[in-house]
């Protein structure tokens, strides 16, 4: 029987991968983070993607040339940012360089993001169904891989993450609480990749942690999807409220000594997560990580 994206890539993840997304930085910064996150042990790390700026599949090829076994994925690429045959194309051009080495996460980004771009926002599912499928349009012209490369969507609602169990290979929800972790699984099914996308802060003082969470300001962007999602788990628009209220906070972000934070990643884990994807709190790649190397020891035991 013949090997899916799925097979492989629950072959070679691992438990734990490494989120890289700090700002503009020299190409060599992100050569040498990657390798310290690959050395540290980590069975992946992924960058995303607004429109313009750090192109995500140009990073992606920069940290692949770099490393030697870790899987590089997108988290995602922004849909908004290309036609769906530059997305086929520039995906099997590095499935098939770095074979079994790319997960590809697209989404759909945020409809005030979208607008500064000169872009018109439409119904997100609506053009996640298009996108897809103008991809497999195109899946004919591109190369084809020797291993297949596993298509992934952002999705934190019922009606996307139907989406994605039925027409890519899994799901990459971000800053949810466990029990979402939890839905998310029953929703897409055993056979589909779930990799769950986790804020993580080594700060043990509640205040210092909670406000650091606060400064993402991922709630009060307007049309958040973050909120929509937080409210279908039942959140009030009181909890969502100025910044979120502590028990917001504690159920979205990861925050604490090593131990903490290995237990939060046990939770997705044991909610259905196939892979924990971690995001630090880090000015720069080196300081990102920094951070990884000190988580290590006690979360990829």
């Amino acid at each position: 029987m013949a090997v899916t994206a799925v097979d492989e890539m629950r072959s070679r993840l691992g438990r734990v991968g490494a989120t890289l997304t700090t700002p503009i930085a020299p190409a060599e910064e992100w050569r040498r983070a990657a390798r310290r996150v690959e050395d540290a042990g980590y069975g992946s790390i992924w960058v995303n993607e607004a429109i313009g700026g750090r192109e995500v599949f140009t990073q992606l090829s920069v940290m692949l040339a770099a490393t030697d076994r870790i899987v590089l994925g997108s988290s995602i690429a922004n849909l908004w940012a290309r036609h769906p045959a530059a997305m086929q194309g520039a995906a099997s051009v590095l499935a098939d360089a770095y074979p079994g080495r790319l997960a590809l996460g697209i989404g759909v980004s945020m409809g005030a993001l979208v607008e500064q771009s000169g872009q018109e926002w439409t119904s997100p599912l609506n053009r996640m169904r298009d996108y897809l499928d103008g991809m497999d349009a195109s899946v004919d012209a591109a190369p084809v891989p020797e291993t297949p490369f596993p298509r992934l969507l952002a999705a934190l609602g019922p009606k996307m993450q139907g989406l994605a169990r039925d027409r890519a290979d899994g799901a990459l929800p971000a800053a949810m609480p466990v029990e979402h972790t939890r839905l998310a699984r029953e929703r897409l099914g055993d056979d589909k990749l779930l990799i769950v996308l986790q804020g993580v802060i080594l700060e043990t003082d509640p205040g210092k942690a909670r406000g650091m969470a606060r400064q993402t300001r991922m709630l009060e962007m307007p049309g958040s999807p973050y909120t929509r999602a937080l409210k279908g788990l039942g959140y009030s628009e009181e909890a969502l409220a100025d910044g979120a209220s502590d028990e917001v906070i504690d159920a979205c972000y990861g925050w604490g000594d090593e131990a903490a934070i290995a237990k939060r990643i046990q939770d997705h884990l044991d909610a259905g997560a196939d892979h924990v994807c971690l995001s630090v709190f880090a000015p720069d790649p080196a300081s990102s990580a920094e951070q990884f190397e000190r988580l290590a020891p006690a979360i990829l035991s």
